[in-house]
């Protein structure tokens, strides 16, 4: 199997067909610039920034070190208070692609292919699939059961498949794999690429503490539960003594509000910063005391490494 064929590397130009997915808090340029380096691609949320003039100096610095391309996560939702501006900061800097979350893409799409640049959906299930492709999106991104941060309700074995079927653009897989074998084996079984996060956090270029660093080496799949404690929503973290003592569900004021239908948006938007300052402070943090985002493909973490040995790794044993 040649790797080089697969529709990522098609819509991309890339060698091997992986993104290093948009990891919040904790993608930066260091480890986009790598990652394009290595014939890969990587993505960074736009919320990673303060504000747009940061965003647009990031986009700059990568394309000035590199050619090759650079996507930014954009969550398309109100909860985004910077969505319109983002959008147009990366439409005006030419970025190659997007990849939408928490929302309907529309808009995104549009625009962006105004402006040439691709648009990948995150989805959960067909039903949002068929919905982004008859949108106009360029690719989708299935996020599966296994994913770290935000996962979806279905395993990658029933999902990807379910989206073969349905859709007829690209499918990247989102979640559970941590290996150049697992890359293999998730081609095979339909995907058109795959994003990958957790594998990329214990790295030298991540910009993270080195206690989260060294969690991802130190766990493993089993320590990985969900928590709706962050955002609301629910979220991947690592079970440390400290998300244990604090527990993974929202307390009942925070469940009541959420149900209110006129504070809803408005709730979500403050669980949602709120949960963004705590995994700020659990990302640079140095004690254990933190809430650590990451997924299941930790398991496959067993030291840190730099960002380019990491894909050396992924590619080497992918063609054992």
């Amino acid at each position: 199997m040649d790797p080089s064929k697969a529709k990522l590397c098609t819509l991309l130009r890339i060698d091997f067909p992986v993104i290093m997915a948009p990891m919040f808090l904790v993608s930066n340029e260091e480890m986009v610039i790598e990652a394009i380096k290595g014939g890969i691609t990587g993505a960074i949320p736009a919320l990673n920034y303060r504000n747009t003039d940061e965003l647009r100096k990031a986009i700059r610095k990568v394309k000035k070190e590199v050619k090759g391309p650079l996507g930014i996560n954009l969550i398309v939702n109100k909860s985004n208070f910077l969505y319109k501006e983002q959008l147009r900061v990366c439409c005006e800097e030419k970025i190659d692609y997007f990849i939408t979350s928490l929302g309907s893409p529309e808009e995104t799409i549009k625009m962006a292919h105004s402006n040439n640049i691709l648009v990948f959906c995150d989805v959960t299930d067909v039903y949002f699939a068929k919905k982004v492709q008859d949108m106009g999106a360029d690719a989708i991104i299935a996020v599966c059961k296994e994913a770290g941060g935000h996962a979806g309700p279905t395993s990658y074995s029933e999902l990807i498949p379910a989206l073969k079927k349905e859709c007829t653009i690209p499918i990247i897989s989102a979640g559970g794999i941590g290996t150049g074998a697992g890359i293999r084996e998730m081609l095979a079984l339909g995907a058109d690429g795959l994003s990958m996060g957790s594998v990329f956090i214990a790295t030298k270029e991540a910009p993270v503490s080195i206690e989260y660093k060294q969690a991802c080496v130190d766990y493993g799949a089993k320590d990985i539960v969900l928590t709706t404690k962050l955002s609301g929503t629910p979220c991947t973290v690592i079970n440390t003594p400290y998300v244990q003592e604090i527990g993974t569900k929202q307390n009942w004021m925070e469940r009541l509000l959420n149900k209110n239908k006129r504070l809803k948006k408005w709730v979500k938007a403050f669980t949602f910063m709120r949960g963004m300052k705590s995994l700020q402070k659990a990302a640079f943090s140095s004690t254990y005391k933190t809430v650590w985002c990451a997924g299941p493909s930790i398991e496959h973490v067993t030291s840190i490494r730099s960002v380019d040995e990491v894909i050396q790794e992924l590619k080497e044993d992918f063609n054992r």
